[in-house]
């Protein structure tokens, strides 16, 4: 792999819309009737309907609109003794891995994530109870090459 900055599939830009929607309608729908109906039960049913139909359309909002920031923002750099993950949207985060601490590294697919072909890699360092790097997002062939990659350098097992 060579040392310049790689993006996720672009496939994954429709997986990260489709957890969103996912995320609306199973947890920020239900939320926005509970503010509607705590609202309602200290004012009127119009003031707890508008309330709730105005939390809901901006959840729905940010539901469209991040995971696209979110996409562009995830990148990862190999680089000769770490592997640089770089991700976050309000706050950004810059994760630097020594290959000299890297346990095991895992692949991952969710169901959701085989619909579309795509694999996230998990990366174990000595002092994590869990994974210390995630990158998701991946063409499964280019995970399992990327954990290769990171198993190699590292001198771990491959997490199987």
């Amino acid at each position: 792999m060579s040392e310049e900055w790689q993006r996720l599939d672009p496939s994954a830009r429709w997986l990260f819309h489709l957890q969103a929607a996912l995320r609306w309608m199973l947890f920020q729908v239900p939320l926005s009737i509970g503010l509607a109906i705590m609202v309602t039960t200290f004012s009127t049913l119009v003031i707890g309907a508008v309330v709730g139909s105005l939390f809901a359309f901006i959840q729905l909002i940010l539901a469209l609109w991040m995971p696209s920031l979110s996409f562009d923002r995830w990148r990862y750099l190999l680089r000769e003794d770490d592997i640089l993950i770089e991700r976050g949207v309000l706050l950004r985060r810059l994760t630097s891995i020594p290959y000299s601490r890297v346990q095991h590294v895992d692949t991952h697919q969710g169901i959701l994530e085989q619909s579309f072909g795509l694999a996230r890699v998990h990366v174990f360092t000595a002092a994590g109870v869990g994974a210390d790097g995630t990158i998701p997002g991946l063409d499964l062939e280019d995970a399992e090459a990327l954990r290769d990659a990171l198993v190699e350098r590292g001198g771990g097992d491959d997490g199987l």
